[in-house]
């Protein structure tokens, strides 16, 4: 530590030290004229006073109240001076009678004492008030600057004038959430947010104040009020939010101007600090749906102490099966994928956060393989097993019928003959809405792979079997979020298959929650799809993530339209049809009706298809996707009518 800066600490020391001194001196003076005191004990008084003030200083000496930062002590500050002040007033009463000082009573001197130590809790209580609210920019912060002077000198001052630099911040939300995050900042030096006001609906609270800060109103006569404050940002601070709200107040304080933030817990924030932080809108918050609910509790009873195997237990949805089945008390998990990097990280990961706690097992292997997916069944016997693996790029797929078909349609075949052969008790399958009068090769095997599951489920099987049907999942490996990231960080441009294109979206816990849920009440045979509300324009993904990185879209990243890729149509059909859909007990989730085939016309479609395969040629392989799956069209036959389609005309809106 420099010699300057034990030079400072030491003069706001003596400083408080000197005010204490004068409060003290101050009681005195107040009492003295209220009771009087004869001229003959002047001298024995002013050695009472002595003896009390030396008392009062020794202990809070060492107490080390002059030790503690008043600006950031809170209550401990107070707490530890009426402790030093309660020390003193036991020290002084028998040093009273030792020293023979008899001409002040003693319930007039304990008065003194308490007056006193009133006094210096209200110097300190000032100080705070001016230091926290001194960085106001009207009449009142000019007054309270002008108070820190008396307080602790120049120095004080240029610190809360540099300090006035921070980003200025209105609170939405004058609740007790509001509050922790105005009080986190008022006592942080370091932080780059100083709250100036609150926004809140509840006429009750507007035009009042916490901590200092007034309670405006929402709505439009409120910009002018931010605006003279120089709000620069406002901060979401408002729990149980209703999705419309919290999507009109976004839009409107964004059209107003204001960057909007929230004050949140994010994974990495907890690990770091265990505090909430202030961070950008999540792209998929900006989606304002609201989060599927699930029976937790029914779901983790029927996991519980069962051996379930995950195919493509490395991919997006895969690893969060995992993490979400780790929670419910497993007796093994099996993650099985071709990839190993995947399926090593998610070991890792569940290592780390279970231990011994968690029968995890970690296996390498193509589910096309007899050889290779006939052991795993051997070795652990699944009672479950939950068929995520698959090839899902669709462009790429596209150039690649015939791996697409193998993998996909073959694969699952494989899965399913074994788990009929090894006795499990359930097959559940990971569908698309791809799968939903399919346009690419993709979608076709994915549908394929549906009609399989349900033609086996009615065949007499001991197995359950059970496929879910879902969109676009954000933040998985071929979602487009990723994609636009990493093409905003290298300075775009953002490129786009089709300005018009709209896609449904759900997050992929929620996902891997649906799956689990729907495969846990199957009876058998059923085909679930999940209201997810109204489809998402991929543009206004892309400007959001724009802005959201503080960038102007067209100016600072420009987004190019490409053309739609071969197989790609502008919108996915609509998932939920009420005629068509049978409800669950749970209001998102819905059971489409899909008839069974025989399996002997399944083996003529299979025969088919291994035919085609056979060729080696890939267009010989799609034109006999087109003979197996009725409901697979070109990509022109579909996106030539789709401005009539109900999609595309419901397309939810998310830039305004």
């Amino acid at each position: 530590m420099s010699i300057n800066e034990v030079s400072k600490k030491l003069k706001i020391r003596w400083l408080l030290m000197a005010y204490d001194i004068a409060i003290f001196l101050l009681v005195v003076f107040f009492m003295v004229s209220a009771y009087g005191i004869h001229p003959e004990d002047i001298t024995e008084f002013v050695e009472t006073v002595i003896a009390t003030l030396a008392c009062l200083l020794f202990c809070r000496i060492m107490g080390n109240v002059y030790h503690m930062v008043i600006r950031y002590g809170g209550v401990g500050v107070y707490m530890r001076l009426f402790a030093t002040d309660l020390t003193a007033l036991l020290f002084y009463f028998p040093l009273k009678y030792v020293l023979g000082l008899r001409n002040v009573e003693s319930k007039t001197w304990l008065i003194v004492i308490m007056l006193n130590l009133l006094g210096a809790v209200g110097i300190r209580l000032m100080y705070r008030y001016c230091y926290r609210y001194g960085v106001r920019k009207d009449k009142k912060g000019e007054f309270l600057r002008w108070l820190l002077v008396l307080f602790a000198g120049e120095t004080v001052i240029k610190e809360r004038r540099n300090k006035n630099k921070r980003i200025r911040v209105a609170v939405l939300g004058a609740g007790r959430l509001g509050a922790v995050l105005a009080d986190e900042l008022l006592s942080n030096d370091s932080a780059a947010y100083v709250p100036v006001c609150f926004i809140d609906q509840d006429e009750e609270k507007v035009g009042r104040e916490i901590m200092g800060l007034p309670i405006y109103a929402e709505g439009e006569d409120t910009l002018d009020d931010l605006k003279d404050m120089g709000v620069q940002e406002i901060v979401f601070a408002i729990t149980n939010i209703v999705n419309t709200n919290k999507e009109m107040l976004f839009n409107f304080y964004r059209k107003a101007g204001y960057k909007v933030k929230v004050y949140d817990f994010s994974v990495a924030d907890i690990a770091k600090s265990g505090k909430r932080m202030l961070r950008e809108f999540d792209i998929d918050e900006l989606l304002f749906r609201q989060p599927i609910v699930v029976n937790n509790e029914f779901v983790a009873d029927y996991y519980k102490g069962k051996v379930i195997l995950v195919t493509g237990g490395g991919g997006s949805i895969g690893s969060e099966l995992c993490r979400q089945l780790a929670k419910m008390q497993p007796k093994q998990i099996v993650a099985l994928d071709i990839y190993e990097n995947g399926v090593y990280d998610l070991q890792q990961e569940l290592r780390l956060r279970y231990g011994d706690e968690l029968d995890f097992k970690a296996e390498i292997a193509n589910i096309c393989c007899e050889r290779s997916m006939r052991r795993i069944m051997e070795e652990y016997h699944p009672q479950i097993v939950v068929h995520a693996a698959a090839h899902k790029h669709v462009p790429l797929m596209e150039k690649n019928c015939i791996e697409a078909v193998e993998n996909n349609v073959f694969g699952t075949l494989n899965v399913i003959k074994l788990c009929e052969e090894y006795g499990a008790q359930r097959f559940m399958m990971v569908s698309t809405d791809k799968a939903v009068n399919p346009t690419n090769i993709m979608g076709a095997t994915k549908r394929m792979c549906e009609i399989i599951a349900r033609a086996h489920s009615a065949s007499g099987s001991s197995v359950v079997f059970s496929d879910t049907r879902f969109g676009n999942v954000l933040g998985s490996a071929g979602s487009v979020i990723p994609l636009f990231k990493r093409q905003i960080a290298n300075g775009g441009p953002i490129t786009l298959t089709d300005k018009r294109i709209i896609r449904y979206f759900m997050t992929i816990p929620e996902a891997s929650q649906l799956v689990l849920h729907s495969g846990a009440i199957a009876k058998n045979g059923e085909l679930f799809v999940l209201d997810m509300g109204q489809p998402i324009r991929i543009y206004d993904l892309a400007l959001n993530m724009i802005k959201l990185s503080g960038l102007e879209p067209d100016r600072d990243i420009e987004i190019v339209e490409t053309g739609l890729r071969p197989g790609e149509k502008l919108y996915e059909e609509l998932l939920v049809k009420s005629e068509t859909l049978r409800k669950t007990d749970n209001d998102l989730i819905f059971i489409e009706k899909d008839e069974p085939i025989s399996m002997e016309d399944l083996q003529e479609r299979l025969e088919i298809l291994r035919e085609a395969i056979r060729s080696n040629d890939d267009e010989t392989v799609r034109a006999a996707m087109h003979r197996v799956v009725p409901t697979y069209k070109t990509p022109e036959e579909v996106n030539c009518k789709a401005a009539q389609a109900v999609e595309m005309q419901n397309a939810k809106v998310v830039v305004k």
